[in-house]
């Protein structure tokens, strides 16, 4: 089947972006000026479109023609809990930070915009820490932008649990040009569960009254009753892996607090086997100081893959069956299979680098769900919108 649209993709890492929009969707500029997440791009989906530059060298001559979407999974590093927290600084400002990479997005599409070819659609992704970094200012400026530039705009909060086992809560920001009109079945007056959170609320009522007359409630109607993927689906379980020695393990285990402890010791009276996630974690030791901590959760869904840097603990996995307890790294395959990528997509040949592209991902069955309920819906709308003024021009 030929695209029906087209689209930019903005710091496109590996192009979990692009494998959620597959089908229906063509990408006609990719960039991103990583080594590691270029060559992996041009191994999963070929570089003919992509541009490896700064995206604060590319220009508005480099984006040709007219698309319905750009997508900008800008940086999270100084947005996120585990980075530095320095936010995205400012538009122009001499203090650059990573995550403040989304300016010369949100330059180019202003400069699109006095040429009247800015796309119908903006698609921002990020942590949840976007809403509430720099006591919220950041959000609120990036708002403001937006409403300058000449579009409507909402965000949601989307956790990936909802599609695979993995916790991992994003927000996304979309944004609609204001001269195209808000179709029905898309937004509501008012905000609604579960994608309009008490922290989205707090940075929504912190908006000027400018920007808050441009914001819109997006609802993408009920999330997927279940995971498509079952964490056992994902896990393997049998002694082929490779699991920590008895001993190694025995470590980990005495490493925990006595709340751990009991956490451990029900899993253990479950009578099943029992799949947790296992981290190492910096905690306060009275007088002594810190101390490193061994610190485990059951339940559907593991928690939140992160990228080696920042500090984050290599994400492990705890497997308690009765009085039996297995530990070991989770795999590189484990982790893309919980970021619902397929077998045949290709990872980096090294763990640290296979994990540096994940942790910085966005889940490709997110995305899908986001283009079926809103982003499709609201293209489709746009085209008929700007076909009918055609008409009628035309017919004047």
């Amino acid at each position: 089947m030929g695209a029906t649209y087209k689209y930019y993709e903005f710091f496109a890492g590996a192009g979990m972006a692009r494998a959620g929009l597959e089908g229906g969707w063509k990408c006609v500029f990719a960039n991103d000026c990583d080594e590691l997440k270029r060559t992996s791009y041009a191994e999963n989906w070929g570089d003919d479109h992509f541009d490896r530059r700064d995206i604060a060298l590319v220009e508005p001559s480099d984006l040709n023609g007219l698309v319905d979407l750009a997508w900008a999974s800008f940086p999270c590093q100084d947005l996120s809990q585990a980075g530095a927290k320095l936010g995205i600084g400012e538009a122009g400002g001499d203090a650059a930070t990573r995550s403040g990479a989304v300016w010369p997005f949100l330059r180019l599409m202003r400069c699109l915009a006095d040429e009247r070819r800015h796309p119908v659609l903006l698609a921002l992704e990020n942590v949840v820490g976007l809403l509430y970094a720099n006591g919220g200012a950041d959000f609120r400026a990036i708002c403001t932008a937006l409403s300058e530039i000449g579009y409507r705009f909402g965000a949601l909060i989307a956790d990936a649990s909802h599609f695979v086992p993995q916790s991992r809560p994003r927000v996304f920001i979309i944004a609609l040009r204001r001269d195209v009109p808000l179709p029905t079945g898309v937004h509501a007056e008012l905000p609604t569960n579960p994608w309009h959170t008490q922290i989205l609320l707090r940075a929504r009522a912190g908006l000027g009254a400018a920007d808050a007359a441009n914001w819109v409630w997006w609802t993408p109607g009920d999330p997927p009753a279940t995971s498509r993927v079952r964490l056992t689906d994902v896990i393997d379980l049998s002694d082929d892996a490779e699991w920590n020695s008895d001993d190694a393990t025995n470590r980990l285990l005495g490493m925990m607090s006595k709340t751990q402890l009991i956490r451990l010791a029900e899993a253990k009276a479950m009578g099943k086997p029992v799949i947790g996630s296992l981290y190492l974690r910096m905690r306060p030791n009275g007088k002594a100081g810190n101390i490193q901590r061994a610190e485990i959760a059951f339940g559907e869904t593991l928690g939140c893959l992160r990228t080696p840097k920042g500090g984050a603990s290599r994400p492990r996995i705890v497997v308690v069956d009765g009085e039996r307890v297995r530990t070991r790294l989770l795999s590189e395959r484990e982790a893309a299979s919980l970021m619902g990528l397929g077998s045949d997509f290709i990872l980096p040949k090294t763990y640290n680098e296979c994990f540096r592209l994940i942790g910085d991902g966005v889940v490709p069955a997110v995305v899908r769900f986001l283009a079926d309920t809103l982003l499709e819906p609201l293209a489709s709308h746009a085209k008929a919108f700007v076909s009918q003024s055609a008409d009628q021009k035309a017919s004047a």
